[in-house]
C-alpha cells in the first residue's frame, strides 16, 4: 500500500484541496438521494417526526450541494 499522506495531485492530478471540493459536492448530492430513501420509509410507516428530520437534512445537504458546485464552477473558470 503507497502511504499518500503527502499526496498534493501527483497521484490524482488534481490538487488536495481541489479533490476535496469534488468529494464534497459528490457526497452532497449523494446524501439528499439517500435521505429521499430515508423521507419514504418514515412516511410509510407513518413516522412524520423522522420524515421531518430527514427533509431537513436533505434541504442541508442540497444547500451544501449547490454552494459547492457554484464554488467549484469559479475554480474551473479560472
Amino acid at each position: 500500500m503507497t502511504d499518500i499522506t503527502g499526496e498534493t495531485g501527483g497521484v490524482t492530478g488534481t490538487k488536495d484541496k481541489d479533490y476535496n471540493l469534488v468529494w464534497y459536492v459528490e457526497a452532497c448530492l449523494n446524501n439528499a438521494l439517500r435521505l429521499e430513501q430515508y423521507i419514504a420509509d418514515a412516511e410509510r410507516d407513518g413516522d412524520s417526526e423522522l420524515a421531518d428530520l430527514f427533509r431537513k437534512a436533505q434541504a442541508d445537504s442540497r444547500k451544501g450541494g449547490e454552494i459547492g458546485k457554484k464554488l467549484l464552477a469559479q475554480r474551473l473558470a479560472r
